[in-house]
């Protein structure tokens, strides 16, 4: 295990959005470097999002990850020999990280078209609350109700 925690990277929000979470996702998006083509990527995915649906594209893209986020999910304690899945709460950083994972797993696990349409259905579907995204949230959360039980194992 590591001696200290390395420290948090200061992280400078996208330039037409002036958001920090949109730069997240451009950063998630990045391959092999190429980070002009990731934010282009990014930023025709989100004027797909305004044209389809006439809205604020943040609006939408805000929603998507507060759906998204989990609230719980388990983590593995082991206890005498055997391993429990313990519920915990999710942090604030880490429920935006996974919802931003989960978006941009299930929108590349979409058939056919562009990745910016693919991208932008896939923040559509979950601002309201349906999509693969979703899908995976609850399963989470299901995990984590049903291993309630072992909650007070808690770390």
């Amino acid at each position: 295990m590591r001696r200290a925690k390395p420290e948090r990277r200061e992280l400078l929000p996208d330039i037409r959005y002036n958001s920090l979470n949109l730069q997240v996702v451009i950063q998630h998006v990045l391959k092999r470097g190429k980070k002009s083509v990731a934010a282009g990527l990014v930023y025709d995915a989100m004027d797909l999002i305004k044209e389809r649906t006439e809205k604020n594209p943040m609006e939408v893209f805000d929603s998507a990850l507060k759906n998204v986020g989990p609230a719980m999910e388990v983590r593995p304690r082991r206890v005498g020999g055997a391993t429990y899945q313990v519920p915990m709460e999710v942090s604030v950083d880490r429920r935006t990280t996974l919802a931003i994972r989960w978006i941009l797993s299930s929108a590349r696990e979409r058939s056919g078209k562009s990745f910016p349409d693919k991208l932008a259905s896939e923040l559509i579907d979950a601002s309201n609350e349906t999509g693969s995204a979703i899908r995976k949230r609850d399963e989470t959360h299901k995990m984590a109700e049903a291993n309630r039980a072992f909650s007070h194992y808690r770390i």
